[in-house]
Parts: structure tokens; sequence; C-alpha cells
């Protein structure tokens, strides 16, 4: 009598087969979800420094109009105090 595999062997392996393909679809979409939060986190951290520097840079802007703003006031203090007394004499 010869051997020959049983049908449950044949149902095992082909239930073992859609279990590892199961499992690689699992993985590759675990592996694709990570990759697309890495890619969120990366470019919630790029608007963050973007905001930063934005933020830092209208600052500047802000303090250098401020400086300009007193210098023309200065100024302008100056040249009525000049023609103030220019007119007395």
């Amino acid at each position: 009598m010869a051997f020959t595999p049983s049908k449950d062997y044949k149902r095992r392996e082909r239930e073992q087969r859609k279990l590892e393909k199961r499992m690689a679809r699992e993985a590759a979409k675990a592996e694709k979800l990570e990759a697309q939060h890495a890619a969120e986190d990366a470019a919630e951290e790029a608007a963050a420094v973007e905001a930063k520097k934005k933020s830092e840079e209208e600052l500047k802007a802000r303090e250098e109009a401020e400086f300009e703003a007193e210098l023309a006031a200065e100024l302008e203090a100056e040249r009525k105090a000049k023609e103030a007394g220019e007119s007395k004499e």
C-alpha cells in the first residue's frame, strides 16, 4: 500500500498559505499606516518650524518699525526745536 497525503493535510496547507497571505497584507497595511503617520508628523513639525520662523520675522519687523517711528519722531522734534529757535531770533 502506498502512502498518499490526506485531504486534511492539503486543507491545512491551503489554510496556512491563506494565513500567511493575510499576515503579509496586515503587515503591509500597518507599515503603510506607520509611514503615513510619520509623514503627517513631519509635516506638522515643518509647519511649526515655519510658524515660529514667521513669528520671529514679524516680531523683528515690528521692532524695526517701532524704532523707525521713534527715530522719525525724534528727528521731527529736533526740526521743530530748530525752527522754534530760529523764529525767536
